[in-house]
Order: structure tokens, then sequence, then C-alpha cells
């Protein structure tokens, strides 16, 4: 498989694509207003306990307070600042039970790295057990323990990194060998050690030295976490379209992957480095409700406060064999499009796919095996649940950012996020049933009445009879007004009081 990637970097933002065989399956956007924080460390102060949450909020200097769920806080009597007429230092999960408000008190100093970027209303997910992830390997300083990439599947290897890891690394400390680290040498995976080693002891220092809350440590920028990441033997180019990053990319290359020096390349015509490479038009796709397929079937994606629904069509497409073989076809091109969409938008949580019903057993586990396999290029976990009867697949997906969607646009302003609008004879009865209300028993003899252009010209035309009907009723006479900046739903009444 060719793989490609871009870097398009500004001032004011960088994006990342990923490119397979030349489709666009990954996009990262990191604004100059928006840095991700996503891998930060901080040192934080709990500002409440919420026991019968089994949580806790953490105030980490961001502008929203993070929250902190019992299984994430590390529990070692060093992490508690503890009153000692308060608590015992020597208190352990077993005596404590694993509950918060024995585990952490308000106004408790902590130390946590955020493991989901804030979303919406939420404020950020954070934890204890603090990660720093490097190219080959991720440590882990608050466990004991040794792993290997799932991604790795030779035996053999696994067991050689395994036994690498465990004798090198310091005691008490833990590792994962990335799926990157597969045929590296041991001389190399120690000096990723004590790099990773080194940095954690620096986070350390300067806990003891930061205020409350503070910043001990920024991942790195979008450019070079996708280096970091992305960057491996199956891909064939790295382009960057920026002479700054350019260097920051080749330094950072040259230092931990210097044999794929050879494969970074600095982008310099004038057409920009997403056109000439077609990714453009995936990005525009990417953020439509409605994709199409070839076949002429199409799929909706449309996302709610709790998940992610995935609707599948037959459109325009009417097969040529029987039924069951054009239902079949379609759910199966959909398969593929669906994946690519979720991956290339970055969606994550319960993601609901409604996929054309299927009388046949056998064309079903089809289908949903061939989601599975589809899935299979995607870095992040995935689990995929049997469909139903009613031919629905359930399946969720690892979030640690928001989506592509969430990070390029925002709710409309006149439909609030609902994608639907009153239609105009709808907002014409409602000023007629408000007009009735309002003036009933009013003194006025007529009345201005603001509406959007387009309400005023039903007023005017179709509800025009109905309009002298109600003028009839009330005794007065209504003035129809258009208002270009009114919104299409809102009117103003504004009565004219009785002459002398």
């Amino acid at each position: 498989m060719s793989a490609t990637l871009l870097i398009n970097s500004r001032s004011y933002e960088t994006r990342v694509a990923l490119l397979e065989n030349g489709q666009c399956v990954e996009v990262y956007v990191e604004r100059a207003k928006q840095m991700s924080q996503a891998g930060n460390v901080y040192l934080g102060r709990v500002a409440r306990v919420l026991p019968g949450m089994q949580a806790a909020f953490v105030d980490v200097g961001l502008p929203k307070a993070a929250f902190l769920y019992v299984s994430d806080v590390y529990d070692t009597p060093e992490d508690y600042q503890w009153d000692p007429e308060a608590e015992e230092m020597s208190e352990t999960r077993e005596a404590h039970n694993g509950r918060i408000e024995l585990m952490l008190r308000e106004g408790q100093e902590i130390m946590v790295q955020v493991a989901k970027e804030p979303m919406g209303n939420k404020g950020a997910r954070i934890t204890s057990h603090v990660t720093l992830p490097g190219r080959n390997l991720v440590l882990m300083p608050t466990i004991d323990h040794v792993g290997v990439s799932r991604r790795i599947e030779n035996p053999e290897e696994r067991q050689r990194l395994r036994n690498v890891i465990e004798r090198i690394r310091p005691q008490g400390v833990g590792f994962i060998a990335r799926t990157v680290s597969e045929g590296q040498k041991a001389d190399k995976l120690a000096a990723e050690m004590e790099f990773l080693n080194s940095l954690w002891e620096t986070i350390q220092g300067r806990r003891q030295k930061s205020g409350v809350p503070a910043l001990l440590h920024q991942d790195l920028s979008v450019s070079l976490r996708a280096v970091r990441d992305l960057f491996t033997r199956e891909v064939d180019h790295l382009v960057i379209d920026s002479e700054d990053e350019y260097e920051s990319v080749i330094d950072f290359v040259a230092t931990f992957m210097p044999r794929l020096l050879p494969s970074v390349e600095l982008y310099d015509r004038s057409e920009p480095i997403f056109d000439a490479y077609g990714v453009e038009p995936d990005l525009a796709r990417a953020l439509e409700r409605k994709v199409w397929l070839k076949s002429g079937g199409y799929v909706v994606i449309e996302k709610t406060e709790a998940l992610t629904s995935v609707d599948v069509n037959t459109g325009r497409y009417v097969g040529s064999y029987n039924l069951e073989e054009t239902i079949l076809k379609t759910n199966l091109e959909a398969v593929k499009e669906i994946a690519c969409q979720i991956r290339l938008r970055d969606i994550g949580g319960l993601i609901v796919i409604d996929f054309i019903d299927m009388e046949r057993e056998e064309n079903r586990e089809r289908v949903v095996a061939a989601l599975k396999e589809a899935l299979e290029q995607d870095r992040s976990k995935t689990n995929v649940l049997p469909m139903s009867p009613l031919g629905l697949v359930e399946m969720t997906r690892k979030r640690v950012r928001g989506s592509l969607v969430e990070t390029l646009s925002e709710p409309c302003d006149y439909c609030e996020g609902l994608g639907l609008l009153h239609d105009p004879t709808t907002v014409c009865y409602d000023i007629f049933r408000t007009v009735e209300r309002e003036l009933k028993n009013s003194v006025a003899e007529a009345v201005n009445l603001m509406v959007h252009p387009t309400v005023a010209e039903v007023l005017l035309q179709e509800e025009r009879f109905a309009l002298e009907e109600l003028e009839e009723s009330l005794g007065l006479t209504i003035h129809v007004v258009p208002n270009q900046s009114l919104h299409r739903e809102h009117f103003e009444l504004r009565p004219t009081p009785p002459g002398p």
C-alpha cells in the first residue's frame, strides 16, 4: 500500500493529512488559537469531590474544570498530601476500597494528564496515570508493566521486545513497545528509554518548583505528533509546504528515525499542497451530512448528543439481479465508505449503523465481517458488535479529541444545530395566533408587523385572505413591513396608538 503524509503549515493553522493509495484517510487540524491539550501534563488542585459519581473536578488552569474518574486516580502515598491529623499516610486502595472521597480531598494538589480534549460543554477528561509516548516506546511511570503493540503479530518478535525491555527498564517503571519498534535493536530502545526517563524527571522537577495550577509538560505540535505516530516505513513520502516546519521536522527525524530522512520532501510548487494531492474535495465531503456511493447509493451521517448514527440507503442504485443482491452490494460498498468516513472525520464514542435489511443471515455476517476488516487500518481502538435482527450494528471507537466536524464547524445560528426551520406558512400562522392573543382587547387602531421578506411575501399573497379576516375580527389594520435583518422565524409587533 502506497502512503503519503502531507503537512500544510501556516502561522494561524497547521493541517496534516495521511493518504493511502491516493485517498485521504486521516486529517488533523490544529489552530494557533486552539492548541491541542491532549497529552499535556498539569499540576492541578482538586476543586470538588463527588462521592455519588465517584469522580472529582480538578482545576488545571483551563477554562473549565477537568473531570477525574476514580479508576484514573494513582494511589501511592507520595502522591497524596494528606493532613497527618486527617488521614493515615499508609492508607492503600484495599483500605479505602477505591472510594474517591478517601483518595482525594478538596484543595489537594495532584499531577494529571489530559486523556480527552474538552468537548462541547464538557471539560477535559484527565488521569493521574501519566504516559509519555516516544517514537518506539511509551513510558508509563506509574504502572509496573511491560506491553507490546497488538499490531506486532509475530510471536517471536513480541517476545524479543518484551525481553529487551524487561532487561533494560528501571525497576517499577512500565513501557509499551509501539508498532514501529518491530525489528529495532536493543541499543536504540535503550537510548529512547533513557530520553523518556529524563523527560519524566524533568516533569517531576518542574512540579516541585511550580505553583498551582501549572502546565508541567506540553505534548508535541500536531506536525511533530504526526511524524512521531504516522511516519513509518510504510509511508513513502513526507511532504511539507513550510520551510520552517520542514527544518523542524528534519531535526526531529534525524534524531529519532534517521533512516527515513530521504523520504522527507519540501513542497515548493505554486499550487497549494492540499489541492495538488486532491485533499480539499475529501475534506469538503467529510463535512457533508450525505455521502454518495459510486453505485448511486448513499450514506447519511448525523451526530447527536449521545451517539453518531449512520444510515445506508440504495438511492439511485436499482441493481441488475434480485433485491437481496442489490441490498448486499450496497451494504458492502457502504462498509468501505463508512470505515473511511469514521476515520477521516475522527468520529468517536458510540456509533450505530443502520444497514439496509437483509433476509439471509450469512449476508448479515458477511457485512459485519467486512466492516471489521475495513476498520483494521484504523489506529483508534474499535469494537464492533454483531448485527441485530433490525439490521443495526453498534460499535464504539476511542475518542481523544473532537471530531473533524466539531473542529471546523459550529451549530447554525438560525436553527441552533437542529438542521430545520419553520416554513413561512407555519410562521404566518404563529403570527396570527400571537396577534390575536396580544391585541384582542387592544385600543390600538393599527399595528406594524415586522417580518422577514420571505414571510411578508406569503402574508401578502397566499395568506392575504386570512390576514384580512384577522384585521376584521380585531378591528385594526395590520401593516406588513419586510425586514431583512430579522430571523425568518422571528417577528415584531409595534402597535400604533389611537389618534387624538
